[in-house]
């Protein structure tokens, strides 16, 4: 059995906590929190479980790391604290852990990642032994080894294009979706997220990761961008009031031009209700999901839907990315230590949890 480390009880820390407990590899050692006031507090509570896991939340890294645990999951934020995601995980893997995260998007491809971010991580490796595989859902299997799998099964392939179709109001984090998104701020707001470059800083590795994968060369990578504004005042169960005249909606591409052709596209359609841009790509449902389109002969397209905690899509979607992360660590620790992507390490059937609890 792999120990193993929870770092963060979040929308993703949560998942993590299940989905280390329900993996017969892996060994819940210890749950790493922040917050005072879940010092103490048993991780089967924290993760929402019916039951007690028998692991109580403490906030001591030092000594959590000193136990020289196989395996750590960072679930804690890097959007807002790269600096700190970044030294957080480097202290893992010098302590000689497997790290997987969602945390740092620069290093989801690792490869082309900038020098402040892949040099520590190297170094850390060099000194501990320990390994890190970053990855998520999108970015992460939505466009990388989903429409890798997919376009195997095209005859000619004109064109990869990866959607996320998502209503906003459903995920957990409103600073998130009202200041970095923009969300129901006045049109003339620049939401970081949406500012030049940052989509391409995010989205533009899982660009690159295919294109090596399918062994084209990239022209350029460009991006588009659409706002609407809400037509009048809507209400959310999650997040309150958003007013009329504001940002209600976003619709945006990041493109891998080959050939002087948009050939991969990561495209992005947000709402924060279903009323704003109904003439834009919507889910089957209304809620949210992930879509692959495969243009060529065949033409080919998968939608794929998740839920979680009381049939949530966003939840649904972070279980999806614990899962892919969670589930790598037992090939990782069997693997040389190192800094890997997603295309070094492959999906895996769930072997060995099929009506496990």
């Amino acid at each position: 059995m792999i120990s193993t480390v929870v770092w963060g009880t979040g929308n993703v820390g949560r998942a993590a906590i299940r989905a280390v407990e329900a993996h017969p590899k892996l060994k819940l050692a210890a749950v790493l929190v922040h917050d005072p006031g879940k010092v103490g507090r048993d991780a089967g509570e924290l993760a929402g479980l019916d039951h007690a896991l028998g692991v109580a939340a403490v906030d001591d890294v030092d000594a959590v790391l000193a136990t020289a645990p196989g395996a750590v999951v960072y679930a804690a934020t890097g959007d807002i604290r790269p600096d700190e995601a970044l030294a957080d995980i480097g202290r893992a893997i010098r302590a000689g852990a497997v790290v997987v995260t969602p945390a740092l998007y620069p290093l989801y491809d690792q490869r082309n990642a900038p020098p402040e971010f892949r040099e520590p991580v190297l170094a850390a490796i060099a000194d501990g032994g320990g390994s890190l595989f970053v990855s998520g859902v999108d970015p992460g299997w939505g466009n990388d080894v989903l429409p890798l799998l997919i376009s195997g099964l095209g005859t000619t392939i004109d064109a990869v294009r990866c959607q996320e179709i998502f209503d906003y109001s459903t995920y957990e984090q409103e600073e998130s979706v009202r200041y970095l998104v923009g969300m129901g701020q006045p049109m003339d707001y620049e939401p970081l997220m949406l500012a030049p470059s940052i989509p391409t800083m995010v989205w533009g590795g899982q660009i690159r990761l295919m294109a090596r994968a399918l062994g084209v060369e990239l022209d350029d990578i460009r991006e588009t961008l659409e706002r609407r504004p809400l037509t009048e005042t809507v209400s959310t169960r999650t997040m309150g009031e958003f007013a009329a005249g504001t940002q209600g909606a976003v619709r945006f591409e990041v493109r891998g031009i080959v050939g002087g052709e948009p050939r991969i596209v990561i495209e992005h359609v947000t709402r924060v209700h279903a009323s704003c841009a109904p003439d834009w790509p919507t889910p089957p449902d209304g809620d949210g999901a992930h879509r692959v389109i495969i243009e060529g002969r065949p033409r080919i397209e998968v939608t794929v839907e998740a839920t979680d905690e009381g049939e949530n899509r966003s939840a649904g979607g972070n279980a999806t990315a614990v899962g892919r992360l969670v589930g790598a660590i037992d090939w990782l620790v069997e693997a040389a230590p190192g800094l890997y992507d997603a295309l070094d390490v492959p999906l895996r059937p769930a072997v060995g949890r099929l009506g496990r609890k």
